[in-house]
């Protein structure tokens, strides 16, 4: 058992238990289960909260969830991909670690092409050293995006099978649960930074001996 039988009499090793919650929530969310589903699951171990409450606690995480640390990576696949808030298409604009699986930055966008491909690439460049970086891409637009943010990379269709599966594992998961993008662009933006907290922090990798990214990037360190 995780928890203690009632809220406030958690074992000693929960040293912030409303946060431990919430992370807690935030797991078993973005692990495929509704919010009312996680918070039957809390109920069985003695936490009574509602799903509303789980689903503030998700997109509080989403808010609060702390960056991806500031990395040097050899290899970053770029790419991104369609999804429908409300009635509208958008795009997530997402890259991702060849090396250590991790999840460097995920953004929406109203708009795909050129420009939003520009601004997500400085958006990397302003939190990463990606002076020495190959940026693995699948399309001709990225490429001038690649010269207008003065990065390195080139076309590739094959070594780009990580970022790929997670955009398939997104997917997935989205398409469960669809109602979840009802709120707008910016509700959808905090579901994403928190999956993406969950995908670095907290999800083994089989493809790390089952540590998390975050883990690896620290055990490189």
């Amino acid at each position: 058992m995780i928890y203690g039988k009632t809220y406030g009499k958690s074992p000693h090793y929960l040293q912030n238990l409303p946060g431990s919650l919430r992370a807690l929530a935030v797991r078993l969310h973005s692990a495929g289960i509704s919010y009312r589903e996680t918070a039957a699951a809390l109920e069985s171990i003695g936490i009574k909260r509602s799903h509303q409450v789980v689903y503030q606690w998700t997109h509080r995480v989403g808010e609060e969830a702390p960056d991806p640390p500031r990395s040097a990576p050899r290899r970053v696949a770029i790419d991104e991909t369609a999804i429908r808030i409300g009635r509208g298409q958008f795009w997530v604009y997402a890259a991702l670690d060849d090396d250590s699986k991790l999840l460097l930055g995920v953004r929406v966008s109203r708009w795909r092409g050129t420009r939003p491909a520009s601004s997500f690439l400085s958006e990397l460049k302003g939190r990463h050293d990606l002076s020495e970086t190959k940026l693995l891409v699948d399309g001709m637009g990225y490429l001038t995006a690649l010269a207008q943010t003065d990065l390195g990379g080139h076309l590739d269709y094959v070594t780009r099978n990580l970022i790929e599966k997670w955009f398939q594992t997104l997917k997935m998961r989205v398409d469960r649960f669809h109602h979840t993008w009802m709120g707008g662009r910016a509700s959808a933006q905090r579901w994403l930074a928190a999956f993406t907290f969950y995908y670095n922090y907290q999800r083994p990798n089989q493809a790390l001996d089952n540590r998390t990214p975050i883990e690896e990037v620290t055990n490189s360190d």
